[in-house]
């Protein structure tokens, strides 16, 4: 880093002498950057951007207009402890949106790389994305919640709090999501069931034809077999060889929290 050499700054922006720049940072009309700001090579900022607080931005990252990062979280827990917004490399923050930092000393909301943010999106405090995600406008997490790699989350849908959405997940527009997303499945509804798997994702991702087979099997077990969730794991345990895939199915729903959502067919 080097605070004296700030590659393009517009002449109306408000970039704190204590924040760490890259010295190719590209920064627009009328943004504010804040005193604990860290902001690393190649990254775009528009304009009207405000960033606050502990929040570091990786290499790469176009930041469009209005977008606010790191302003103290919307919990009324929080009493101004040092929380942290970490934000990975080459993801695109489209207009206005909104990250939160964790709450409580120490905690933070962490967000990983090559995401595709639209307009509007809202991550709050204490959440975790992964990467590959696309989170389409107006898209909204509550806090604690936890998106795995390859998760798309269509417009307007909302997410409750603590709940945790699985690898290459589909969540369709204007959904209403309270409870655990399996990983590899479609959802859409208010409140958002199981449609089954995503298979065009589990395509373009490479999973072999063999692993989408068993977990088109594993998915009938769990979600619409007429049996419980206990029973179901206890059946495809026993009746197949598990790939990675699979197991990882498994494995998610074993360790659910907020419990899994329903089938659509039940």
């Amino acid at each position: 880093m080097n605070n004296n050499n700030r590659g393009e700054i517009h002449k109306t922006a408000i970039v704190s002498k204590k924040a760490k720049l890259a010295d190719d940072v590209l920064v627009g009309p009328y943004t504010l950057i804040g005193d604990d700001v860290i902001i690393n090579s190649s990254v775009k900022i528009g304009s009207h951007c405000v960033f606050e607080g502990f929040t570091s931005i990786g290499k790469g990252c176009e930041i469009f207009t209005g977008s606010v990062l790191g302003s103290r979280p919307q919990d009324l827990k929080y009493k101004g402890e040092k929380s942290y917004l970490e934000i990975g490399d080459n993801n695109i923050i489209r207009e206005y949106c909104t990250f939160n930092p964790g709450t409580g000393e120490g905690n933070k909301t962490i967000i990983g790389s090559n995401n595709l943010f639209m307009a509007y999106s809202h991550i709050a405090h204490d959440c975790v994305v992964g990467n590959n995600c696309v989170i389409a406008n107006n898209g909204t997490l509550a806090g604690h919640v936890t998106i795995e790699d390859g998760v798309v989350v269509g417009g307007l849908a909302a997410i409750h709090q603590f709940v945790r959405i699985g690898l290459l997940a589909i969540i369709g527009g204007c959904s209403k999501v309270v409870q655990d997303i399996p990983p590899y499945s479609t959802c859409d509804g208010h409140p958002a069931v199981l449609y089954g798997l995503n298979l065009i994702g589990l395509r373009r991702s490479n999973i072999p034809g063999d692993s989408i087979k068993q977990l088109n099997y594993a998915f009938k077990a769990l979600f619409n077999s007429g049996v419980t969730l206990k029973h179901g794991l206890e059946k495809i345990e026993k009746e197949i060889t598990l790939t990675p895939e699979v197991s990882y199915l498994l494995d998610f729903v074993k360790k659910s929290q907020r419990g899994i959502a329903h089938s659509c067919r039940k």
